[in-house]
């Protein structure tokens, strides 16, 4: 079980190092990588080809402003391919709020999906990519499991005792 990071800038790191700590709570492998869809292209493709040769299954893309990097990975390769809209925080910064980067990565051409989630949201990109492994990997699927019925018992607990 393997997944691939990717991000386009060092800015990144901060926001999808919270993907890469869900897929090491779950025992999943990562890589991560920092490379730009617009100022190294021949790296990335010469990146995700590795990433497909080494066994890599589900490849999660963080990308702000533009946000080209997933729709170029996805184009790449068929694995799937997971898209996190980045909020863009400096002065050069379009003030958007990373709704370019969201809009950029949700409106794909038809036959290339990047399944995408909220803006900073990758935590949420590597529970799908979880889901997605938990398919082949039943170990996996019941990690989950137990995940998800702790979830609930303590939305439970926390809701029968309010106090004001």
């Amino acid at each position: 079980m393997k997944v691939a990071i990717f991000f386009g800038s060092k800015s990144d790191k901060d926001v999808m190092k919270k993907a890469a700590d869900v897929l090491t709570e779950f025992g999943v492998e990562y890589k991560a990588f920092i490379i730009s869809a617009h100022r190294a292209g021949a790296l990335l493709q010469k990146t995700i080809k590795e990433v497909e040769a080494d066994g890599f299954e589900v490849i999660i893309a963080g990308a702000g402003l533009a946000a080209a990097l997933p729709g170029v990975i996805a184009g790449s390769t068929t694995l799937p391919v997971i898209g996190v809209p980045l909020e863009c925080i400096s002065e050069k910064s379009n003030g958007l709020g990373g709704m370019d980067a969201l809009l950029s990565i949700v409106q794909m051409p038809p036959q290339i999906p990047v399944a995408t989630v909220g803006i900073n949201s990758s935590k949420n990109a590597a529970y799908l990519a979880l889901q997605i492994l938990a398919i082949k990997y039943p170990d996996l699927k019941e990690k989950l499991q137990a995940f998800r019925a702790k979830l609930a018992k303590d939305a439970e607990a926390s809701g029968l005792d309010v106090k004001f």
